[in-house]
């Protein structure tokens, strides 16, 4: 990953609406979420909502399958993954003892 995609990675996930959305998201798994419930679960307007998931959207943290009306979205753990990646990579001049528990913690 280069630098310039992980601050807009990172820029996309700095706003509490966004992030709130991003967890949700990752928590659902493989199932992804409705926009309709992903608005009621962040009490915003569905407008507000889709545009901070067009935000996620085109950093690449997030995907959306429409099936008829109903548009469902996706956490993509590739991305965040090779965010994480990236900010680990050489952590603490490659001390485990350091690392370890960041790693274990999330995994």
């Amino acid at each position: 990953m280069k630098q310039n995609h992980a601050i807009k990675i990172l820029s996309a996930i700095a706003h509490d609406g966004r992030l709130l959305l991003m967890r949700r998201l990752i928590q659902a798994g493989p199932n992804g979420v409705s926009a309709g419930a992903l608005a009621q679960f962040a009490k915003s307007e569905a407008t507000t909502t889709s545009a901070q998931l067009l935000v996620l959207s085109n950093a690449g943290l997030v995907r959306s399958v429409r099936k008829g009306r109903t548009v469902t979205y996706f956490a993509e753990y590739q991305a965040m993954s090779s965010l994480l990646s990236y900010l680990m990579v050489d952590c603490c001049g490659g001390n485990e003892d350091i690392c370890s528990p960041a790693i274990k913690a999330c995994c």
